[in-house]
């Protein structure tokens, strides 16, 4: 039986994409046929966030310890990318996404760096849906990165080392001006962050699902959305109870 629709909808969804490998193998094909079954997902994860409302969608697509992967999946994953961002680029402009590129910049191929810097500017003034691409990001060395932002700010006077506060540190990582998550969803079964939006995610909800990646369709988007609604976000504030008048 089909799930209600959602009542309410998340501004900002960030999705940890796993399973392509999996999915692949689980039909005796190589990993890349996975990875490129799971482009084909996140062109239509764009399409169903913004049919749903949401103002964010945030894509896990490559880990700074991706980097470890077999040399091969590697070259693959970044003609896969290159291909994904030239081909598609035109058309997410016509239908007014903005992209946003979070992740370290260094030591990655100056055609990639180029390209990703080429979608953000070409879109930079759009006002539909943002599509955050965290590429070569790893919360832990986010977090070092603007560790070394706030100390490069004190010893130039910019920042008073008394005036660091929470938001100081979130407008100095990679999604400062960007609202933090109200939901994260992993596909694959796993349970865990993987060094995903450390800080963003601290009172993000979470949605696991068994489905790998190239099977999270529409149906399974909209699972998750249903699942959030149903969730009572308390950000640390317990209701008092209610006391009946004479008791």
């Amino acid at each position: 039986m089909q799930s209600e629709a959602p009542t309410s909808s998340p501004r900002h969804v960030a999705i940890i994409m796993d399973g392509n490998g999996r999915w692949a193998e689980a039909r005796g094909l190589p990993r890349t046929a996975g990875h490129r079954a799971g482009v084909e997902r996140v062109r239509e994860a764009v399409r169903t966030a913004g049919e749903a409302g949401i103002e964010y969608l945030t894509l896990f697509a490559f880990s700074s310890e991706n980097w470890r992967r077999p040399e091969q999946e590697v070259s693959d994953l970044m003609g896969l990318l290159r291909f994904f961002v030239r081909k598609d680029l035109a058309e997410l402009h016509r239908e007014n996404v903005r992209v946003k590129v979070i992740g370290c910049r260094q030591n990655i191929q100056p055609d990639i760096r180029a390209l990703l810097t080429d979608a953000e500017n070409r879109t930079r003034e759009n006002t539909g849906i943002t599509l955050v691409i965290a590429f070569n990001y790893g919360a832990r060395d986010e977090l070092v990165r603007a560790a070394r932002k706030l100390v490069e700010d004190v010893q130039s006077g910019v920042l008073d080392a008394a005036a660091i506060d929470e938001a100081a540190v979130s407008g100095r990582v990679d999604t400062a001006g960007i609202p933090d998550p109200d939901v994260v969803i992993r596909t694959s079964g796993e349970q865990r962050l993987s060094n995903f939006l450390l800080w963003q995610a601290a009172y993000s909800e979470f949605v696991f699902l068994p489905c790998l990646w190239p099977d999270f369709d529409r149906a399974a988007f909209h699972e998750a959305l249903v699942e959030y609604a149903g969730r009572e976000r308390r950000f640390g504030v317990v209701s008092a109870p209610c006391i009946a008048v004479g008791s």
